[in-house]
């Protein structure tokens, strides 16, 4: 239902109008044939002159009006209900960034404008290495406080155009817009270069974090959890190469 009011929002309005009526000299001197008459107040409401309200109908349109504003201020709240269900559906429930849901949605956006327009764009998969290790040495708390960490990280070091979620337990993914393989892979190093120059602060001590990273670019014509795998498997690959088969 559309709630639609042309008067202004809040209490009834009263609109009031003088009307002075002047009659000029004649140019020969004589007086006027009438004496000017004296202001008169119109009063209205809802665009109603008061003398044609009845107290039924004042009271009926006043009833009405206030109904109206009511309705309004529910609208309102039920707009602000539902943006924070919309909110709190894509972002993931540890880390404030899109949960696996809202970032293979958008990734999905992102594909079919890349192939819409051929440009290129890429997605990178990393992994917290450690993230056992943390929670066995350090406890579990610890441990969420690092998947915060790294995702705050990445947050604040891509573009607002880019895309960062969580896609579950330690692993997160960032979507590149306009970006090739090449770039792709130099920013999938660069972010992950940043987080181990910046170990999480732990109760007084120092937690070294690092990120294992895998980068897939593609230009759209391919299905999401294809180009995700793929990804995925790139960081494999780069991690046992690292390790030396």
């Amino acid at each position: 239902m559309q709630i639609r009011d042309t008067k202004p929002a809040g209490r009834t309005t009263a609109v009031r109008a003088v009307e002075t009526t002047r009659r000029a000299q004649a140019p020969d001197g004589r007086a006027a044939a009438a004496p000017a008459a004296e202001p008169r107040e119109v009063v209205s409401l809802a665009g109603i002159p008061e003398a044609e309200l009845t107290p039924h109908v004042r009271q009926a349109l006043l009833a009405l009006m206030n109904e109206v504003n009511e309705l309004r201020r529910q609208l309102e709240e039920a707009h602000g209900r539902i943006n924070y269900l919309e909110r709190l559906a894509d972002e993931d429930a540890l880390v404030p960034i899109a949960n696996r849901r809202a970032f293979v949605r958008e990734l999905s956006r992102t594909m079919a404008m890349a192939q819409r327009y051929g440009t290129p764009a890429s997605v990178i998969y990393f992994d917290l290495d450690g993230l056992k290790r943390i929670n066995d040495s350090y406890g579990h708390a610890a441990g969420d406080a690092a998947l915060q960490h790294c995702g705050r990280l990445l947050v604040e070091s891509v573009r607002t155009s880019d895309v960062v979620g969580r896609l579950g337990g330690d692993e997160f993914g960032v979507i590149l817009v306009q970006t090739d393989q090449e770039t792709a892979s130099k920013k999938a190093a660069a972010l992950a270069d940043a987080l181990a120059a910046a170990p999480l602060e732990w109760q007084g001590q120092r937690i070294a974090l690092s990120l294992s990273w895998g980068v897939h670019s593609f230009t759209g014509a391919e299905d999401v959890a294809d180009a995700l795998d793929a990804a995925d498997r790139a960081m494999y690959n780069r991690r046992r190469e690292s390790r030396g088969g």
